[in-house]
C-alpha cells in the first residue's frame, strides 16, 4: 500500500493560504521601503545626503500608503452606499407587495361577506 509522505498536502507540510490584496500591497510596500533604505545606506554619499534621501523616501511611502488607504476607504464607502440603496429598494418593494396582498384580502373578504349575505337572503326567501 502506498503511504502519503507528511508533506503531501503542501511544500514541507505548509498549507496553502489565501492572501488578501491588502496584505500583498502592504508586503510589497514594506519590501520596497527596505530595499530603498538598504540601497541608500550602501550608496557612497555623505551622511547628511543619505539621511535626507531616507527621509524623502519615507515621505514618499507614507504618501503612497495614505493614497492606497483613501482608495480603499472610498471603495468601501461606495459598496456600503450601494448595499444600503439595494436594501431600501427591496424594503419598498416588499411593503408594496404586502399592501397589495392586504388590499386583495380585504376585497376577497368583502366579496365573501356580500355573497354570503346574498346566499342567506336567497335561502330565507
Amino acid at each position: 500500500m502506498f503511504h502519503k509522505p507528511p508533506f503531501w498536502g503542501g511544500f514541507w507540510g505548509l498549507k496553502k493560504t489565501n492572501m488578501s490584496t491588502g496584505k500583498v500591497v502592504l508586503g510589497t510596500l514594506a519590501g520596497l521601503a527596505l530595499g530603498a533604505v538598504a540601497g541608500i545606506l550602501y550608496a557612497p554619499e555623505k551622511g547628511s545626503t543619505t539621511r535626507k534621501q531616507i527621509m524623502d523616501k519615507g515621505d514618499d511611502y507614507v504618501d503612497e500608503v495614505k493614497s492606497k488607504f483613501d482608495e480603499f476607504r472610498d471603495s468601501l464607502s461606495e459598496k456600503f452606499k450601494s448595499t444600503r440603496n439595494d436594501a431600501e429598494n427591496l424594503a419598498e418593494k416588499g411593503k408594496a407587495k404586502f399592501d397589495d396582498a392586504k388590499k386583495d384580502l380585504k376585497n376577497t373578504a368583502a366579496n365573501f361577506k356580500h355573497e354570503g349575505a346574498a346566499d342567506i337572503k336567497y335561502a330565507t326567501s
